[in-house]
């Protein structure tokens, strides 16, 4: 059993190595490296590149990479969601942001800006039967925006209308072919590729209030890249590189995007994209593994701290399964991914993240399913073993410990078929997982169901495969018996 635990610490202890090779190459680069946070669902300003390289690209990823160039910088993209944007550049997990994001008073009190690099006008999308033409025409209404956006900003002034705020377009989209939304408020471009891929659907310009206002570049307050960044940009718009840019991906979004065939459901836009999912399980089961192995060990430990005879092992044991019980998950994600760097000044990568969030709050949840399997070992033995002169440590970890593992075998599965499905929620710090592909496919294909479908099938098949070999172990060990 010694060995089973230390060889358990090994594989862990690899693992870790493995999340964390993203943050130890990080580290290791040249100082001219410049990271650039973006959430890549917002075609064609950042989409994935599904169907090529997986690689982040765009209009925004373009013009980024013309200005680093131009200041001799090395460019690094981080992915993750809009709303987490701000956050990312406050903690300095990205030196700045480019993703559509327009200039605010609000966003100014928190960031500085650039230059406006483009400007763009919202739409109201909605129904084709409906084909809204005026904010005025949406009073009484359900209109859908997207968190953190200058859409949400736009409509908080109206009265008389019901608002629903999602993360990302897609998602939008769906509330308004679903019904749950009457329109949505989205920039231009974004609404011409939605509504030419769904033909139910259609858009109306709204006019511009402000001709100064358009997307800029983000950085923290007090960032000295402000005035170089807005010289290149400078630069690049004087010698028609920047027109270039945005010729070459609204061409290119009107020459990829087409009609559907009109049905509810067609696998067909797939085709093209399913490699790119596939590669999401290595990385759904690498976190599930990880989580799994960390959040065992951990809890072992933490039950022994509750029945042992030290108060403070005790109470400290307690009170860790009251916090990490007692507060969401998502939460503790956050709070490890993005206080890290500030706290530790250590750029923590999101895998890594991810993987030491789930596996603490898993220990919380196995410690007490751990030291009730301990407890329902037969007292008998312990006192056979006391009496046979066995150490404690010895009795613990070769004769009760076993019998308790293999007790608790059925709730140490479920445990493992909940991280495993849980692990959809490290999507939103752009993990790279089955649900961020599918995410992505949602953007590049402006369609919800068919990705959504493909991935809850390989989940199912997943877990299937999983319980089944938890059986089988389950059969060895009675045999055992």
């Amino acid at each position: 059993m010694t060995k089973l635990i230390k060889s358990t610490f090994i594989v862990v202890a690899i693992a870790l190595l493995i999340l964390s090779g993203s943050s130890v190459l990080a580290e290791g680069s040249s100082k001219g490296k410049i990271v650039m946070g973006t959430s890549p669902d917002y075609a064609p300003y950042e989409s994935v590149d599904a169907k090529g390289s997986g690689e982040i690209v765009g209009l925004d990823i373009d013009i980024a990479k013309a200005v680093a160039s131009k200041l001799g910088y090395e460019l690094e993209i981080s992915g993750m969601d809009f709303n987490g944007l701000i956050a990312a550049l406050q903690t300095g997990r990205v030196d700045f942001v480019m993703s559509a994001m327009s200039v605010t008073e609000e966003r100014q009190q928190s960031v500085d800006f650039s230059n406006v690099y483009y400007a763009a006008r919202n739409t109201i999308v909605s129904k084709a039967a409906n084909n809204y033409q005026t904010l005025e025409e949406l009073e009484g209404k359900r209109i859908g925006v997207q968190l953190g956006s200058t859409q949400e900003m736009a409509v908080s002034g109206m009265k008389n209308v019901e608002v629903k705020t999602l993360n990302k377009i897609p998602d939008l989209i769906q509330e308004i072919k679903s019904g749950r939304i009457d329109a949505a408020i989205v920039e231009d471009a974004v609404a011409l590729g939605n509504t030419t891929a769904n033909p139910d659907l259609k858009f109306t310009l709204l006019p511009s209030e402000d001709e100064d206002q358009g997307y800029a570049i983000a950085f923290p307050k007090g960032s000295p890249l402000v005035v170089p960044f807005n010289e290149a940009l400078k630069e690049i718009e004087a010698s028609g590189e920047k027109d270039a840019i945005v010729s070459k991906w609204f061409d290119s979004m009107l020459a990829t995007t087409g009609p559907t065939s009109g049905i509810n459901l067609d696998f067909g836009i797939l085709q093209g994209y399913m490699g790119y999912i596939l590669q999401g399980i290595y990385v759904t089961l690498l976190f599930t593994l990880v989580s799994a192995l960390f959040g065992f060990v951990w809890g072992a430990i933490l039950s022994l701290f509750k029945i042992s005879h030290v108060r403070p092992l005790q109470w400290f044991a307690t009170a860790y399964t009251s916090v990490f019980r007692g507060t969401p998950l998502l939460l503790q994600l956050f709070l490890i991914y993005f206080a890290t760097p500030q706290l530790l000044d250590y750029t923590i990568s999101p895998l890594l993240a991810a993987g030491l969030a789930f596996g603490l709050n898993s220990a919380a949840y196995l410690s007490e399913t751990i030291r009730a399997g301990i407890m329902a070992v037969d007292r008998g033995q312990r006192e056979a073993a006391m009496a046979l002169g066995i150490p404690y440590r010895t009795m613990m970890i070769s004769i009760i410990f076993p019998q308790a593992v293999k007790n608790i075998l059925p709730a140490l599965v479920n445990e493992c078929v909940a991280l495993l499905k849980e692990s959809s929620l490290v999507s939103v710090i752009g993990v790279q997982d089955l649900m961020r592909r599918a995410t992505v496919v949602q953007a590049n294909t402006y369609r919800a169901f068919e990705a959504l479908l493909v991935v809850g099938a390989i989940y199912y098949v997943l877990v299937l495969i999983l319980t089944s070999l938890a059986r089988v172990l389950e059969r060895r060990l009675r045999r055992s018996d």
